[in-house]
């Protein structure tokens, strides 16, 4: 990123938070201003991966519903055990 792409936005914290934020930035000898960045940034790619599971899991719900195509727990159980014990095996069919 250019320093000309960077734009400063403040946020509103309470006193509390504020000295919180410089207490950890000087344990971690950074600036409360670094530390700030890496926890947005933390929290975006935790988030964005969080949101990503939840519309797969509503692909895969929307695909059940329209094909009734499924694994049950027990052929999915047994197929982890087969990973789990390293035995690279192909997942079970789906099947109504």
């Amino acid at each position: 990123m250019t320093a000309a792409a960077l734009r400063p936005v403040s946020i509103k914290i309470d006193e509390d938070t504020k000295v919180r934020v410089k207490r950890l930035a000087d344990a971690r000898h950074r600036t409360p201003h670094w530390l700030m960045r890496e926890a947005i940034s933390q929290y975006l790619e935790r988030e964005e991966k969080r949101e990503a599971f939840r519309q797969d899991a509503l692909k895969a719900w929307e695909s059940y519903r329209a094909t009734g195509l499924h694994v049950n727990a027990e052929e999915a159980d047994a197929w982890l055990n087969q990973l789990e014990q390293g035995n690279d095996t192909e997942p079970p069919e789906c099947h109504n």
